[in-house]
This record gives C-alpha cells, sequence and structure tokens, in this order.
C-alpha cells in the first residue's frame, strides 16, 4: 500500500524514528508501532476531525488519543522539534504571529486554565513563530500565547537562544528592548521603523523582501486544520500539535 497523502514519507520516518521513545534499551515498553501513531495523529491535525472519527487503521482513537496526551505531557513533541530546529543555518531568523480562533469545543472547560482557577482559554491565541532556515516551510520556534499580550512582549522570549546574524520583522516588532536585545547578540535588526521611533537605524529593504518566508511557514502550519482552528482545551496539548505540524515539515 502506497503512502496516504496525511502520512510521513519514508525520508520523514528515518529522520525522526530515533528521537522517538519506545525504543529497544529504552525505559519501559517497547513501542512497535510509532509510525502508525504518528501518522494517526497527523491525519487528525490535518483533517480536522474529531479524535473518534480516526479511521480504524490508526488503532483504536482512545488509545491513540490517550497516547498523543501522554507524549504532550512529557515534552516529547518539543524535544523532538528543538532537535530538528538546532540543526538549521542561522543566518536570518524571522519572527511574526498570527492569531488562531478557537473553536466552541475549545473555549469552555475545567481543564487547561493559564494560571490557578482561570477556568477556560480565551476564544482567541496568538501564535509567535521564529523562522531561521534558508528555506520555506521551516521554524525554528513556536509561542502560543494564551493571554494576548502584545507582540513586542513576546519578541524576547521568542527570540531567546537563537542565534542568528540578521533578525528581520514587521514594525510591531520595533521597540527598544527588542532592538537592544538583539544588537546585543551580535545580529542586525531588520525591521521598519515607527514614525514614533526618534532612534535612527540603518534598514535594508532587499533583505527585508526576504520576511515573506515566515509568513509561508505560517500559511504552511495552519494548512493542518486543528491548528488553524484550535480545538485543545489544554494549552499543551496545542503546542504538542504545533510541534509535530512543524516537524512533519521540518524533515
Amino acid at each position: 500500500m502506497g503512502i496516504k497523502r496525511y502520512e510521513l514519507s519514508e525520508a520523514q520516518w528515518q529522520k525522526i524514528a530515533p528521537m522517538l521513545p519506545g525504543k529497544a534499551g529504552d525505559p519501559g515498553r517497547t513501542a512497535v508501532d510509532n509510525r502508525l501513531f504518528i501518522n494517526g495523529v497527523l491525519w487528525v491535525l490535518r483533517s480536522g476531525a474529531r479524535w473518534s472519527d480516526l479511521p480504524e487503521r490508526y488503532g483504536k482513537y482512545k488509545t491513540v488519543h490517550k497516547r498523543f496526551t501522554r507524549w504532550a505531557r512529557a515534552g516529547v513533541w518539543e524535544d523532538i522539534f528543538a532537535l530538528l530546529a538546532r540543526d538549521r543555518d542561522n543566518e536570518y531568523l524571522m519572527i511574526d504571529s498570527s492569531i488562531v480562533r478557537a473553536h466552541a469545543q475549545a473555549a469552555t472547560g475545567q481543564k487547561g486554565g493559564v494560571r490557578p482557577g482561570s477556568g477556560a482559554l480565551p476564544r482567541r491565541t496568538d501564535l509567535q513563530v521564529a523562522h531561521r532556515s534558508r528555506h520555506p516551510g521551516s521554524s525554528g520556534a513556536l509561542h502560543p500565547d494564551w493571554r494576548q499580550r502584545q507582540r513586542s512582549k513576546l519578541g524576547i522570549p521568542l527570540l531567546t537562544g537563537l542565534p542568528a546574524r540578521h533578525v528581520l520583522a514587521d514594525k510591531a516588532y520595533d521597540t527598544y528592548a527588542i532592538l537592544d536585545f538583539v544588537e546585543a547578540s551580535g545580529a542586525q535588526p531588520i525591521i521598519p521603523q515607527r514614525v514614533c521611533m526618534p532612534r535612527k537605524r540603518a534598514f535594508d529593504p532587499v533583505k527585508y523582501k526576504l520576511r515573506n518566508r515566515i509568513e509561508r511557514t505560517i500559511g504552511r502550519l495552519k494548512q493542518l486544520r486543528r491548528i488553524a482552528t484550535r480545538y485543545d482545551r489544554i494549552p499543551q496539548n496545542y503546542l504538542a500539535s504545533l510541534c509535530l505540524a512543524a516537524i512533519s515539515f521540518w524533515c
């Protein structure tokens, strides 16, 4: 049977297989169906269907969902994403954000509150993405912001640990704090200057055109329906979905 359009290719699987838990010699139970399991999760993410609609060829939907949640809680997806992102060329680092609306079933619930006693997550999530590759469709950091803060306030946490020679962003990131942080790291900020910013600096419009890569990265992430619309009530599950979505086209 050929590879279905929702599934990992052989090349993608060979790249991430050594990073997955459940290998022979790992503590605990040895997994024999990691590839089938990940393909099942990708089917749900890309189709936007309910977990209960998972095709039988991927196994019992409750088993797949529980395993996905267990790996999300353990940070497995984030660890794999970080390992893959670490190998990228860092000449250019681009940051941007996009709004993710919550489905009605994700806007209520008693679990996954942002802070103790907070109840449901908000109806809107601001998705922050850092892209640090020469190739469109790759990303170096992901940060879903549940509190809907200003993009500029998340710029520094997103840039931390991602060295580069040039940092590209739009005017929303034109703040003293971000400019000072970028320059202190030895990078050149390529950010259009707001009228209200008195500090003058050099701006390269040719290099700034490369920022379309981060826009295409976000567009590609949001081709997965469960990324474009948040169905998860629990923040760690949505972050795990983001990491797996990026992993699936990072390889």
